[in-house]
């Protein structure tokens, strides 16, 4: 990190030195004479020269050939040929580009930075004497933490108080903080907004979600694109079509000073430079609206996808169960029905015994508790609520338990095939609740936008039954369901699009271990980082770090504009120097001309690639309020 520093200071202090010796010389050159100016504009020529031939005999001994070599050749010409001022002003051309580039990306990568930075070193622990200041490391699951106003919550937890106001933009990019009720996960990296609550741990701060999202950064951080890396090399091309102009203009007009300005109007350091700053900037774009792309190649192919496959549970749907219809059989009305049931799987850990307490809680349904609960984890739950007797499971768990559930095949349910749970009271069979994961609001306004984004073929891969898979369909309007597959099936379904020209690059989206493989042999594989999605984190390209599926819309719109403006830069910038080359081959430019003309070519395309930073984006609209935990 100090070396790192100390190379900034370097390089940010560079156009000051430069500056500087051209300032000197002019004053000399108007209070004292030519020859000390000379030797001043000499001296800074030097000076500058030094650390460039180092640096490009590095890149020699790696095989880079940079147009920092057409920059070498520019500075020693004009000291050879006592061109000393227009060799001075390419030192400046050259330290200010640097300088630029390093704000520039400074800049790009502010986002980036932020999230990393925001990482809280300490915490507050609950002991028997109060409050203790411990280490973030030194947490341990099951730790009570104090979170006071404003603080950044270090690990992922669970809320022991009544509520917590937290402020989740630097995850999320949304603005207003959310309130979240006793017993809600909160997620590590968002801030305290309101009074201090107390958070009960639930995992270590290294294995959180926001110390994986540092990781994530970080990595994303040391990633370069093909496109790139094509910009770099295209300097084996630009580099002896000058050296040709350059002695070309020498030999027919016979002066060497035509040369050293094709040379110095051919100096465009920063202009390699666009295309990465374009990327880092889409980097950044991204990271804001709470999308991790793990570096421009990921940017890149994005911005070229033509084909999205999109996982169903977790991803297009909510992956939270929920009670779709409540029927009641027997002589109970319906809230007296949803109470006992939720009662008694206030006991239980199952997903669906949580969705129906879950439902309870959202109609404001008192809850007793009940006694002599006993549970078979998968089965049901059986126990007495207010002197009644309550069983809540399968059919198989009612009849285990005495009750007469009938004909199992006509028992009701949905015509999609949405799970079902019994309700007997009294040894009767009571009702019904038809469980059921719902479509995600925002998987409507993501198919427009793919659309409209102009990616060809959005599908669905789903290890549902068919008449599930194509019920969530139907309803988005998709191309094609995959249902009932495998996660080799979806591997092989991601291989036979890419075999297709049509089709490829592929973008598969997915939540769940499950995806992992299709994820990590996608073009780019793009994870919704839930909890339990970190094994698709880890081989996707893309992660998600909000729950929202429409982001992937805003991946791959920051990804094309990205890729656009990437490509403007360089070949505008190729462009403009080619013009001016031609005009110093001509005689029209001189050397000191000639590195004020390509200052501002440089300028403009680095300008131009920061726009990346820009757009891309749809703000959402409203906020929801979260009370225990349902939106």
């Amino acid at each position: 990190m100090k070396t790192r520093r100390l190379e900034q200071l370097r390089v940010l202090g560079a156009p000051g030195v430069a500056l500087s010796g051209i300032a000197l010389g002019g004053l000399l050159a108007l209070f004292v004479g030519a020859a000390p100016a000379d030797a001043v504009w000499a001296a800074t020529v030097a000076f500058m020269l030094a650390p460039l031939t180092w640096s490009v005999a590095r890149s020699l001994r790696r095989g880079d050939i940079g147009v920092d070599v057409i920059a070498l050749l520019a500075m020693a010409g004009a000291l050879a040929l006592g061109e000393y001022l227009a060799g001075a002003v390419i030192a400046l051309m050259l330290a200010g580009g640097n300088a630029l580039e390093a704000f520039a990306s400074g800049r790009a990568r502010r986002e980036l930075t932020a999230l990393v930075e925001r990482a809280p070193r300490t915490a507050h622990r609950r002991t028997q004497d109060g409050w203790e200041e411990v280490p973030v490391e030194a947490v341990e699951v099951g730790d009570i933490l104090l979170i006071r106003a404003g603080e950044v919550v270090p690990t992922d937890g669970v809320i022991v108080g009544e509520r917590a106001v937290i402020d989740e933009s630097s995850l999320t990019g949304e603005p207003l903080p959310a309130t979240y009720a006793h017993g809600h996960t909160v997620r590590s990296g968002t801030a305290n907004a309101g009074d201090p609550f107390e958070l009960r741990a639930a995992r270590r701060v290294g294995d959180s979600a926001y110390a994986a999202l540092v990781r994530l950064v970080r990595e994303a951080e040391g990633r370069r694109a093909p496109f790139a890396r094509m910009a770099d090399r295209y300097a084996v091309f630009f580099l002896p079509l000058t050296l040709v102009i350059a002695g070309g203009a020498w030999a027919i007009s016979g002066d060497a000073v035509r040369a050293l300005a094709v040379l110095v109007v051919a100096t465009p350091c920063p202009l390699i430079l666009a295309a990465p700053i374009a990327f880092v900037a889409g980097l950044s774009r991204a990271a804001h609206v709470g999308v991790i792309v793990k570096g421009g190649v990921a940017i890149e192919r994005l911005g070229d996808a033509r084909t999205v496959l999109l996982d169903k549970t977790g991803t297009l749907t909510l992956g939270i169960p929920g009670i779709e219809r409540v029927i009641v059989l027997d002589a109970i009305d319906r809230e007296e029905l949803l109470r006992l049931a939720a009662s008694l799987d206030q006991l239980s850990s199952h997903v669906l015994a949580a969705a129906i307490v879950r439902k309870a809680g959202q109609e404001a349904i008192a809850l007793a508790r009940p006694e002599r609960a006993r549970e078979a984890p998968g089965q049901g739950v059986e126990g007495v609520v207010d002197g009644r007797r309550v069983v809540v499971g399968s059919a198989a768990w009612l009849a285990e338990h005495g009750i007469d559930v009938g004909d199992r095949q006509a028992l009701p349910a949905s015509a999609d095939g949405n799970a079902m749970v019994l309700v007997g009271v009294d040894e009767r069979l009571a009702g019904v609740l038809v469980m059921g994961d719902h479509v995600r609001p925002d998987a409507f306004e993501l198919i427009r936008r793919l659309r409209t984004a102009g990616v060809r073929h959005v599908a669905m891969l789903s290890g549902d039954r068919e008449e599930v898979g194509q019920a969530v369909g139907r309803q988005l309007g998709l191309d094609r369901i995959y249902a009932e597959q495998s996660p080799e099936g979806k591997l092989d379904i991601v291989r036979r699009m890419q075999g297709n020209p049509r089709c490829s690059p592929v973008v598969m989206v997915g939540d769940g271990i499950n995806d992992a493989p299709a994820l990590a042999t996608a073009d780019v594989g793009i994870a919704m980082s839930n909890a339990g999605a970190t094994v698709s984190s880890e081989t996707a390209d893309v992660v998600i770090t909000v729950d929202r599926i429409d982001r992937v819309a805003d991946a791959i719109e920051i990804g094309r504009r990205t890729v656009r403006i990437a490509r403007q830069s360089v070949v505008s910038g190729i462009g403009l120097s080619m013009c001016g080359m031609a005009l110093a081959a001509a005689g029209w430019l001189v050397p000191v001309a000639g590195a004020i003309f390509q200052e501002a070519i440089d300028v403009a395309v680095i300008l131009n690639a920061l726009r990346a930073l820009g757009g891309g984006h749809h703000q959402v609209s409203g906020r929801r309020t979260r009370l225990g935990g349902m939106i």
